[in-house]
């Protein structure tokens, strides 16, 4: 964070426009874009080209926006890469007297004509944020700036009492608003509406789906080129954390249960990967090493995970959410996808075998020995035996987009894959593709807990990673025969058994070899989750 000490102040950047005019005056734009925005931006949270090198800032729009007392801007940015590609960004910015300067996160120390201060972040001021909330109260919209704010219709709310930061500031910045609403405000921005803020309001609005945050409004931005979301307000959710958070506690305390039940790994019963169990049909010595609640849990959240479905697949007036059926557009649109997702993965492991040992390197030789058989996988798909439907769907659905409220779920970020474009964010894709998305994260919960404690359990990690292979089985079984009940009760079309084992498996191994490439980045030691769940459905 940059601090506010005089030595800072030392040196500003000096103007001879005023703040009011700041944008209209050609130098003050090209300074803020090269010298003052490079410095800050690369160290910000937010900033997705972290992996990238810089070329050059541009400012591509701007817009006034003014309370009572101050004038503000909100600024539009693209950063251009030396890789040849860009990135668009969304900065509201205030300008504040030395005197008034209340936050030590600041942009640079500037000088507009007399006027000594600070450039901001202006969600650094309570104006401002203030400012926002009145705006969505009133549901203004303001052709001169083309700006628009949307009230939604569960927004009772008219009077501003307080706000403050959530939490770390992640790829967005989210502010509590009177204890009761959240504002994401998104930093990364696409010339098209967000698909968080389009299935948030379609959700809430259209359908009354009660288990995900309901939609309060909105900040969009009409362009001739498309509309940009810069913000979406929800109703805050009371919850006891994520679901992630969740399973680490109750994974590690079956883990445990191995030790204080004396359970022998080897003598547990296993079922195939896909079998459907209802809860009465799991052995009794499965339920006596993981629990019944756990299981319980599990049936809830397929229950809400269905409802989900269905509320997304239900529409038949809003062509964005309308079910659509398989075709060869899609096929092709899939096959490209995956077989350049897989190539640039095959590439990161060649460049990565060096970092990996044990295990991890073993699955690595198995995986490149099998690439072909694994490219067929992707290649194989074959629509014209597709007899259910696609939809509009959640598209990153893994354990820490669902919050946990008692014995309930609430489910949340709509914005997709952070690799796909916007384009294909909106694609409408097979609902079990969110299901697999759970099942890596239930895979990844159980192996997580085996690696954060690998001193704490007495057992060979061998027979530790025997014990989780058993656990995920049952896991998907349970929430398998829910998830396929509630969503045929629901008349979703999921097609039958076979072509759901099928979508599945597709799904599962399309997720996994996502995963390689970010393990592989960052953590390589971790490569052995997605590997070893790509050769258990792969069987090589």
């Amino acid at each position: 964070m940059e601090t506010t000490s005089q030595e800072t102040f030392t040196t500003p950047f000096i103007f001879k426009t005023d703040w009011k005019t700041a944008f209209e005056d050609d130098e003050f734009s090209k300074i803020f874009s090269s010298d003052i925005l490079e410095n800050y931006i690369i160290n910000k949270r937010w900033y997705g080209g972290k992996a990238s090198t810089l070329k050059y800032i541009e400012i591509v729009d701007h817009f006034k926006i003014t309370s009572g007392k101050n004038n503000y801007y909100g600024v539009l940015i693209e950063v251009n890469f030396k890789e040849a590609f860009y990135q668009h960004y969304f900065m509201p910015l205030a300008f504040m007297a030395e005197e008034e300067l209340d936050t030590n996160t600041i942009i640079a120390p500037v000088q507009f004509g007399k006027q000594k201060g600070f450039l901001v972040d202006a969600l650094h001021q309570e104006d401002f944020r203030k400012l926002l909330f009145d705006n969505i109260v009133r549901a203004k919209e303001s052709p001169a700036f083309k700006l628009v704010f949307h009230k939604g219709v569960k927004f009772e709310d008219k009077e501003y009492r307080s706000s403050k930061f959530m939490g770390l500031e992640q790829s967005n910045t989210s502010i509590i608003y009177n204890d009761s609403f959240v504002l994401k405000i998104f930093r990364r921005i696409y010339v098209s509406t967000n698909p968080d803020y389009e299935i948030s309001r379609f959700l809430t609005e259209r359908m009354n789906f009660e288990s995900s945050p309901a939609y309060t409004g909105s900040i969009n931005l009409h362009l001739p080129e498309g509309s940009i979301t810069l913000g979406l307000m929800q109703e805050l959710v009371p919850n006891q954390g994520d679901a992630w958070k969740f399973m680490l506690e109750e994974i590690d305390g079956v883990f445990n249960n191995l030790k204080t039940k004396k359970i022998k790994i080897d003598k547990l019963p296993d079922i195939p990967l896909f079998k459907r169990l209802k809860i009465n049909e799991i052995p009794p010595e499965i339920i006596d090493w993981v629990g019944l609640s756990l299981f319980l849990k599990l049936q809830t959240l397929a229950k809400r995970t269905a409802e989900m479905h269905i509320a997304l697949g239900s529409d038949i007036h809003d062509t964005a959410f309308t079910p659509t059926t398989y075709n060869g557009d899609y096929t092709v649109w899939l096959k490209n996808r995956m077989l350049y997702q897989f190539q640039n993965r095959l590439n990161i492991i060649e460049n990565s075998l060096h970092k990996l040992d044990g295990l991890a390197l073993e699955l690595a030789h198995q995986f490149m020995e099998n690439k072909k058989l694994v490219r067929k996988h992707f290649v194989d798909f074959d629509w014209t035996k597709m007899k259910s439907e696609r939809i509009r769907i959640h598209g990153d659905y893994h354990l820490g987009q669902v919050l946990v409220n008692g014995d309930d779920f609430y489910i949340l970020d709509f914005e997709g894959e952070p690799e796909s474009t916007i384009r294909d964010r909106k694609v409408k894709q097979p609902p079990l593709k969110d299901v697999a998305g759970l099942f890596r994260s239930f895979h990844y919960a159980i192996y997580a807990t085996i690696f954060n404690n690998k001193d704490k359990y007495p057992f060979e990690q061998e027979q530790l990673f025997k014990a989780a292979e058993i656990l995920f089985n049952y896991f998907v079984g349970a929430f398998l025969q829910t998830y396929v009940e509630k969503a045929q009760e629901g008349n979703l079309n999921i097609g039958y058994d076979h072509e759901i084992e099928f979508l599945l498996k597709y799904c599962l191994i399309e997720k996994a070899v996502y995963e390689l490439g970010y393990e592989l980045n960052s953590r390589p030691r971790w490569a052995v989750i997605p590997l070893r769940g790509i050769q258990s459905i792969m069987k090589y």
